[in-house]
């Protein structure tokens, strides 16, 4: 598997350009940005969410960021939760298991994007595999989060 096919075709739709870095299979955004040479804080990760209603929200930050729940909590008078792997697997079954790509229009799902990506001239985000990113200049990137918010959510990871 490479592009998944949802993605493709909001790709096709939106007329966005993107470049393919292939890489080693990975199984994670870390182990995919330090496989591909890319900066982890140029690296979109896609992290599902849902909230105290069952609904569902992409939120999209660099991958060396978390989420943070009582910042997004507090931005939409919500209580938002990690979704169910299964439930994840399931949503993005033209995806291999993990591989999500924060491309939340192209499966009908609200967004939440941060800022810090917004000031950046080129993204990187998951293809659908485990060996397959795709490098997204800054006006297509714009593009594709354009019904998006945007709001300061990520915060640092500790190692």
């Amino acid at each position: 598997m490479t592009i998944s096919t949802k993605v493709n075709r909001y790709f096709e739709e939106k007329s966005i350009e993107y470049q393919k870095v292939e890489h080693v299979h990975t199984n994670g955004s870390l182990s995919s940005a330090v496989a591909s040479r890319v900066p982890l804080n140029q690296l979109a990760k896609a992290v599902v969410l849902e909230d105290h209603d069952g609904h569902n929200m992409m939120a999209i930050l660099p991958a060396d960021k978390k989420v943070s729940m009582s910042v997004l909590n507090a931005k939409f008078n919500a209580k938002f939760q990690l979704s169910r792997e299964k439930d994840v697997y399931r949503m993005f079954s033209d995806c291999d298991n993990g591989a999500v790509p924060p491309i939340g229009e192209a499966y009908n799902m609200m967004m939440v994007c941060d800022q810090l990506l917004d000031t950046l001239d080129e993204v990187y985000i998951e293809a659908g595999d485990h060996q397959t990113l795709l490098k997204i200049e800054r006006q297509d990137f714009r593009k594709m989060t354009s019904h998006a918010k945007h709001v300061r959510f990520g915060k640092e990871v500790y190692h």
